[in-house]
């Protein structure tokens, strides 16, 4: 089976601005995109409490905390917490570099999906770099366990996503989404899949101090009575699940590369696909780092071996 390979890596054309509020921090927050030239990577310019700006590369050598959201930096320090519907937009309409100046300490949550950060780089605009783009290709299968749940990487000619989950909710209950990953599909399928929740869950995450910006306008809350208690209902028949491909591409975003392979989980989240990950990149013989051949005249380019320390963003 056969996958459209994007030969070159890309970046904004122009710079665009996104505010909102922090789904945890309940606080106005601001994202601004600005382009990048190529190997740069997915960069944060993030401000500590000491008002010291610091540089926080999208890297999942990055990443402080996997508890509530993916959060990049030093939970106490210099930070962006909720990177995941970010990066998930960015892997998804695989835009390679860019730098991300973050007030607030947190990424907005918006509504809840990744679709206005769609929205935003449309509007900015992607363009094609003059540079080659590397690919990190799965070789052998690497998989995690816990408890009950589980992740793997196994070999694919292509990015496909398998994820399963199961809540003893009937609202949610048991799901499944499927799919090879293209810019097109990321856009129908995925992108509009909203973060959930229970209603006891975030009373008790009030209380605590947490999801202080969580809200009907950006998440789908499920009531006592295991009902969906949106005005509006789904998106999706299976939009849980969906969401949960879309926080599991922008945790593997992390990679700093896009993979070449599949990558299945059952009643995952952010910390096992962040375990996943750290699996696969420990071992060496479970990846190579591979990049598009020059296409000849009619011929579609292929994809070629190159050197994993010269090249390899995570090892920076």
């Amino acid at each position: 089976m056969g996958f459209e390979l994007e030969e070159y890596q890309t970046s904004l054309r122009s710079v665009v601005t996104l505010t909102g509020t922090g789904v945890h921090s309940g606080k106005p927050a601001t994202v601004r995109f600005l382009p990048a030239d190529a190997d740069t990577g997915i960069v944060f310019q993030a401000t500590a409490p000491d008002g010291l700006s610091m540089e926080l590369r999208a890297l999942h050598s990055s990443v402080g905390s996997t508890d509530l959201s993916t959060v990049l930096g030093d939970p106490a320090g210099a930070h962006v917490a909720t990177v995941e519907h970010l990066m998930a937009a960015l892997f998804g309409l695989g835009i390679d570099n860019a730098v991300i100046e973050s007030e607030g300490g947190e990424v907005p949550i918006l509504d809840g999906s990744a679709a206005p950060f769609v929205d935003a780089f449309e509007q900015a605009g992607i363009e094609e770099l003059p540079v080659r783009r590397r690919y990190l290709r799965v070789i052998k299968p690497v998989r995690v366990d816990s408890g009950s749940s589980w992740a793997e990487f196994r070999p694919y000619n292509g990015t496909r996503f398998e994820v399963e989950i199961d809540f003893e909710s009937p609202a949610i209950g048991r799901q499944v989404f499927a799919g090879d990953l293209s810019a097109q599909m990321f856009k129908r399928d995925i992108a509009r899949a909203r973060t959930f929740g229970f209603m006891k869950d975030v009373e008790r995450l009030w209380a605590a101090g947490f999801a202080l910006g969580s809200s009907l306008e950006n998440s789908v809350v499920i009531g006592d009575d295991n009902k969906v208690i949106n005005m509006g209902g789904l998106r999706y028949a299976n939009e849980f699940a969906r969401h949960k491909v879309l926080d599991a591409m922008g945790d593997l975003a992390l990679a700093g590369a896009r993979f070449i392979g599949s990558f299945r989980s059952y009643k995952g989240g952010h910390r096992l696909n962040a375990a996943a990950l750290r699996r696969l990149l420990s071992d060496a013989s479970a990846f190579e780092i591979v990049e598009a051949s020059e296409r000849g005249q009619g011929r579609a380019a292929a994809l070629m071996a190159v050197s994993a320390p010269a090249y390899a963003p995570w090892m920076l």
